[in-house]
């Protein structure tokens, strides 16, 4: 191994991001270097670089991606749970490891990572998108022994986040239920798979794009629909006026957030997975009685492993375009414009 490495960084402020070459990190005691095979590109990581410079939680210059697939090059000290050449995922959601959601996997809720300072990789900790990267703890690596690297690597978070929301609403999906889901790209149309495969119901995909929804359809949605005013009333005719027991809304922004709502049955969820700045106002009369409103964050550990179980046994694939890292940036740019068919992934070692 060289003393250096390629990154995609996010180096300051308003800029868009760039291929550098920095110094091959070392890991320390109980970290573990990890070679990455595969990095994932999302959406997120634009709230990251839309952010004032004043409103950032961590320094820049940030090395992107909180999603990695790579083998294991080197181990700190005091790390005996995986060895070198070990092929792993890498869990996102950096918690402290000891509070009470720690305790029973769900890092992602953790109760002090905000007061530590413990940011996700590509989220204020370096990231993946990078020919190596440091995992702070051996028990953020989970094996994903046969599966492809570059099916792999979306499933930590464009699977594992929609997984988290669905399973929480799987009690409401009975026979002659309704799920609609809001947004057919990275994370809707693994969401949309998961339902087909974990509940009897009607799955109605929106979007705007007429490429995503035929790819809704591809992947298994009885209805795909275009995201518009016109929705709610598609819905309901569709539903003989009963409307959906569980809506799940992948981008968040104020229009299909108030889609989300005057598609919700009553007693429905309503949850709000997407980061697009929308909100909705919850009290009696405002929502169908008893709509319950939530906004779930990544998932927990189990439940990644469970994710990975899905696409061993073929329930769920991720549609996935490659670029090698000197074209990270052009996946950046198709992205926010649209373009990317399912999910981006970076090969930072090709």
């Amino acid at each position: 191994m060289t003393d250096s490495m390629k990154a995609l960084q996010y180096r300051s402020a308003g800029t868009a991001p760039e291929i550098v070459e920095i110094p091959r990190p070392v890991p320390g005691p109980g970290q573990v270097l990890l070679r990455v095979l595969a990095a994932g590109v999302c959406h997120s990581d634009f709230v990251v670089m839309g952010a004032p410079a004043d409103q950032l939680s961590f320094p820049l210059p940030l090395t992107l991606g909180h999603e990695g697939v790579g083998t294991v090059a080197e181990t700190g000290p005091g790390v005996h749970t995986v060895d070198v050449g070990d092929l792993v995922a890498v869990y996102g959601p950096w918690g402290c490891g000891a509070c009470a959601k720690c305790a029973v996997g769900k890092e992602n809720y953790c109760l002090r990572a905000g007061e530590l300072g413990i940011h996700p990789p590509g989220l204020g900790a370096p990231g993946a998108i990078a020919e190596y990267m440091i995992v702070d703890d051996a028990r953020h690596l989970v094996p994903i022994d046969d599966l492809d690297p570059v099916q792999a690597v979306p499933l930590t978070d464009a699977g594992l986040t929609p997984y988290h929301a669905i399973k929480h609403s799987l009690p409401k999906l009975i026979p002659g239920s309704t799920a609609v889901v809001i947004g057919a790209g990275g994370l809707g149309h693994v969401a949309i798979q998961l339902l087909r495969h974990l509940s009897p119901a009607r799955v109605i995909a929106l979007d705007v794009s007429a490429e995503k929804r035929a790819l809704a359809k591809e992947v298994g949605a009885h209805h795909a629909i275009e995201s518009d005013g016109a929705a709610a009333a598609t819905i309901r005719e569709l539903t003989a006026g009963r409307m959906a027991e569980a809506v799940f809304d992948f981008v968040g922004a104020p229009p299909t957030v108030a889609i989300a709502a005057a598609c919700a049955a009553v007693e429905a969820d309503v949850t709000i997975v997407g980061i697009g700045g929308g909100t909705l106002p919850v009290g009696f009369g405002v929502l169908p009685y008893e709509v319950s409103v939530s906004a779930p964050y990544w998932g927990s550990r189990a439940e990644l492993i469970e994710v990975f179980d899905l696409a061993r046994s073929g329930a769920i694939s991720v549609h996935t375009e490659t670029y090698a890292l000197e074209q990270a940036p052009q996946a950046y740019e198709r992205l926010h414009d649209g373009k990317v068919r399912g999910r981006a992934v970076i090969l930072p070692n090709t």
